[in-house]
């Protein structure tokens, strides 16, 4: 008999050469990013100029879709007037996101809080005049999230970064000017550690330059500096922690320990008022379980108003993430990747031990044996249930297991009935707590030898 048994073991994966650097580091990997795997939420902001007009940030001028002078003529109207960051983290808190990704700058090089190293931020270049990452940074630490900084490597702005649009090319080879603006990098880079010590960098921009020209390794150093312990994503060509797909659900789980899709509530990562193709929460959700059932995170898109003000159909997917994330917590947080799919018509996560086995239902179940009830099959459990539960609820329910004589090795059919009224409006989730870590059966059935 084939069994696969399923425990908290050690996951096997393929990891660049940082790192397997930063494995052997007096903080190992695995305690750095505990936190990070406990999270399983985020939610992403893309904050700029570019909501002004609602055009895409920082692409619509690189490919040329409009000037460059008219996407930075938007800089004289963004007021960020309305812009209350207790509210922004409120609100992202309530949602069930455990840690908050801002984007501090993007490719188009205007910084979000007062930079000493270079002449665009929101402080000296908009009609904002001031710096708007600082009070937002204050409430996410003051409200109990993590806090992470996106940064673009990349700045299409700055007089000695090589490539300006898709047709300009500033330069080539001329390395006094790319150290110039290694320097101005690492100055940023510098302001960002020293005035708010994130927990988590994410990068993006580093497809256009070599990880040596980067100074990726440099970077990392930096960051690290004085006992400081914050993760970072794979936009750091091969230097990251962790891996970050975006938009598509991967089919196969990416290879590292820990990875997070990264995704759009629309077509769009910053304010964008004619993208009106927006996913239902139920959309989202199952894309959720779908990223927990292979052990990742979601890290979930908002765009602000140029005046700072979330629109409506945002806030409303948000509280409804939030009213179930709030339901199920304990089939979200802390736990890890499940069962091969092929086992249960559905996702499904185990809790750290391996004992708990939670099964999300993104369908409404066919009717058991009366009008109340519904039901759903598990096959090649061959662990012992000890019983089963609605979570959220916390109401005990019936099962059966069909097809397993007390001669047959091989386990039958596992049958779990679940009242209707006890169904989820999105995604039902059932506990099943087991009398020992995961077991199932992995063989191709067998023809009988034996009957008593």
């Amino acid at each position: 008999m084939q069994l696969l048994i399923l425990a908290a073991t050690t996951l096997t994966t393929t990891l660049s050469n940082a790192q397997e650097i930063a494995m052997r580091d007096s903080v190992s990997y695995r305690e750095r990013l505990e936190w990070f795997g406990k999270a399983k939420l985020g939610i992403f902001i893309h904050w700029g100029i570019y909501a002004v007009d609602g055009v895409s940030e920082s692409w619509s001028f690189y490919n040329e879709r409009l000037s460059y002078t008219d996407y930075m003529a938007q800089a004289k109207r963004f007021t960020a007037s309305r812009y209350n960051p207790e509210e922004w983290v409120r609100l992202i808190k309530d949602s069930g996101a455990q840690y908050t990704v801002i984007t501090s700058k993007h490719h188009d090089g205007i910084a979000l809080w007062d930079t000493e190293a270079g002449k665009l931020s929101t402080r000296k270049s908009t009609a904002a005049h001031r710096d708007v990452l600082t009070p937002f940074v204050e409430e996410v630490r003051r409200q109990g999230l993590r806090l992470g900084i996106y940064y673009s490597l990349l700045d299409w702005s700055h007089k000695d970064y090589p490539n300006h649009t898709k047709s300009i090319t500033r330069y080539k080879n001329d390395n006094k000017r790319w150290q110039r603006f290694c320097q101005f990098n690492f100055a940023q880079m510098r302001e960002l550690r020293d005035k708010y010590n994130p927990d988590l960098w994410w990068f993006d921009g580093d497809w256009e330059q070599s990880a040596e020209a980067w100074h990726a390794s440099e970077i990392i150093d930096m960051l690290r500096a004085d006992g400081r312990k914050p993760i970072v994503n794979s936009r750091i060509q091969g230097y990251g922690d962790y891996e970050t797909p975006e938009h598509g659900i991967p089919i196969n789980r990416p290879t590292t320990p820990y990875w997070e899709l990264c995704q759009t509530m629309n077509d769009s990562w910053g304010y964008y008022p004619t993208d009106t193709n927006y996913k239902t929460p139920y959309q989202i959700l199952r894309t959720f379980v779908d990223c927990l059932s292979m052990g990742g995170n979601l890290l979930l898109d908002i765009g602000p108003r140029e005046d700072g003000t979330i629109c409506e159909e945002q806030v409303a997917i948000l509280k409804a993430v939030g009213r179930w994330t709030r339901k199920h917590a304990e089939a979200i947080y802390s736990t890890r990747e499940g069962i091969p799919r092929q086992y249960f018509q559905g996702y499904t996560t185990l809790n750290q031990h391996g004992d708990t086995l939670y099964l999300y239902i993104p369908y409404r179940p066919h009717q058991a044996f009366d009008e109340t009830t519904s039901m759903v099959e598990l096959k090649g459990l061959m662990s012992k249930v000890e019983r089963a539960w609605v979570v959220g609820s916390g109401e005990e329910i019936s099962y059966k297991m069909f097809n397993q004589p007390s001669w047959s090795q091989i386990p039958g059919n596992f049958y779990i009935y679940i009242p209707y009224r006890l169904l989820d409006d999105d995604i039902t989730v059932v506990g099943l707590k087991l009398a020992e870590p995961l077991r199932l059966y992995e063989g191709h059935g067998k023809i009988m030898d034996y009957n008593e």
